[in-house]
C-alpha cells in the first residue's frame, strides 16, 4: 500500500477540505494508499483554524505530529533564517522518521523546507503556474500573466528541492485564458491598462480586478483535483520516484511532466472522479 505523509500549517478551510477529500478518496479505494501521518507546523491552541484542522484529523483517525514553527527558537529565526530552518526541520525529522512514507505532500505548508529534509524525504508541492511559467506567489503569477498577455495558464505539482519552487515538475494542468468568457474582460483590462498602467490597476483594484479574479477562480477549482489525481498517479505507479528520478511504470525516465488536464476537465464537467 502506498504510504503518504502530509505537511501543513492548517491555516484555513481549504487545508481542511483538501485533507478531507484525499482521505475520502482513500476510503473509497480511488487512491490505493494510506496517510501514515500528518505533520502540523502549529501546536494546539495556537490558532482557531489549526485547532479546527486538528479536530478534523481526530475525526478522520489520523496520526498527527505537531511542532510550532512560530514558537521554535524565535530569536534564531530573526537572526539567521537559514540556520533556524535547518534546526527546525531537523526536529521535524526526529518526530516523523520512525514512520517511513513513499511520498510527502506539502498541502498549505507555509514554511520553506530545509535542503536537508527535502533530500531525505520525497516531497511534492503545488506551484500555481505551468512548468516553465512565472515564479512567485499566485498573485505575482497572475499579474505576470496579465502583463505578458498570456494565452494560457495552469498549475503543476513539482518535486521539492533545495532550490525554492524550481524542482522538476511532476504533473500539471493547463487551461486557456483567452476567448469565451475571458474575451470581454481582456478588452476591459486592455483599456484600463492603456489609461492607467499596470501598477495603478494593481494598487486600485488588486485581486478584485475582474480578469485577475476569473483567472484565479478557474485555477483554484482545478487545484484540488490536480493534487488528488497526482497522488493517485503515484499510488497507481503511473509515476514513480527512483533515486530522485521520475520514472514511469516500466522504470523508464519521464522526460516531461505528466499532463492531467483531460482527467481534471472530465471531473469538472461530470463531477465524477
Amino acid at each position: 500500500m502506498f504510504k503518504l505523509g502530509w505537511f501543513t500549517t492548517g491555516r484555513d478551510k481549504a487545508a481542511r477540505d483538501l485533507l478531507s477529500v484525499v482521505q475520502q478518496k482513500i476510503d473509497e479505494g480511488f487512491i490505493p494508499g494510506k496517510i501514515v501521518y500528518v505533520f502540523l507546523s502549529r501546536e494546539p491552541g495556537e490558532s482557531q483554524e489549526s485547532d479546527a484542522f486538528l479536530r478534523l484529523c481526530e475525526d478522520l483517525g489520523l496520526k498527527v505530529y505537531c511542532l510550532s514553527a512560530k514558537h521554535f527558537k524565535p530569536s534564531l529565526r530573526q537572526q539567521n533564517r537559514k540556520a533556524w530552518r535547518i534546526s527546525y526541520h531537523q526536529k521535524v525529522y526526529e518526530l516523523i522518521k520512525k514512520d517511513p512514507v513513499d511520498l510527502v505532500v506539502l498541502a498549505g505548508y507555509m514554511w520553506v523546507v530545509s535542503a536537508e529534509l527535502c533530500q531525505k524525504l520525497p516531497m511534492i508541492n503545488l506551484h500555481p503556474a505551468l512548468p516553465g511559467g512565472p515564479q512567485g506567489t499566485w498573485q505575482e503569477v497572475i499579474w505576470k500573466l496579465l502583463a505578458e498577455r498570456a494565452e494560457e495558464t495552469g498549475a503543476m505539482m513539482h518535486l521539492v528541492t533545495p532550490e525554492l519552487d524550481r524542482g522538476p515538475a511532476v504533473t500539471f494542468y493547463r487551461f486557456n485564458i483567452k476567448g469565451e468568457k475571458f474575451a470581454p474582460l481582456w478588452e476591459a483590462f486592455e483599456k484600463k491598462l492603456a489609461e492607467k498602467g499596470l501598477a495603478k490597476i494593481i494598487k486600485e483594484e488588486g485581486e478584485q480586478e475582474p480578469l485577475f479574479a476569473l483567472i484565479r477562480e478557474e485555477g483554484v477549482k482545478r487545484e484540488l483535483p490536480l493534487i488528488v489525481y497526482t497522488i493517485k498517479a503515484f499510488a497507481d505507479s503511473e509515476i514513480r520516484l527512483v533515486n530522485h528520478q521520475l520514472v514511469d511504470r516500466e522504470g523508464k525516465r519521464l522526460l516531461e511532466p505528466f499532463d492531467l488536464t483531460s482527467r481534471i476537465e472530465k471531473y469538472l464537467t461530470t463531477g465524477e472522479w
